[in-house]
């Protein structure tokens, strides 16, 4: 497992997406890359826009367990992230299009956005 600590900025996305490409190489997996830097950077860019009140950061979590990748993004405000009907909500719908498996899992304070990507075979 490998996690970052990230401050309320959009800057930070960017910063982000390069954790998870710093990660994927330390862990020698370059398979799905392109489909975790992606999920990272909708991720991220929603829980600074919904879920990360000011002075509060947010939280990037990679953990490897063999099978799959799968890739948190933590936040301390309150919701839970969900697809909504509206035309602007397509992050969550990208997620969902690139990765195996997506969900919410609840935290105090806060929520648990998480993406998984099964191994290539």
């Amino acid at each position: 497992m490998r996690e970052r600590l990230f401050p309320r900025a959009y800057q930070t996305v960017a910063a982000a997406r390069d954790f998870v490409c710093e990660t994927l190489d330390a862990w020698e997996l370059p398979g799905r890359r392109d489909d975790l830097v992606l999920c990272v950077s909708e991720l991220a860019a929603n829980a600074l826009r919904y879920g990360v009140p000011r002075g509060r950061s947010y939280r990037v979590r990679l953990l490897n367990f063999g099978c799959c990748l799968r890739v948190e993004v933590h936040d301390s405000g309150p919701g839970r992230s969900r697809i909504l009907g509206r035309p602007l909500g397509t992050g969550l719908r990208i997620v969902e299009a690139v990765s195996d498996e997506w969900g919410v899992l609840p935290r105090s304070p806060g929520k648990v956005v998480w993406a998984e990507f099964h191994a290539d075979e």
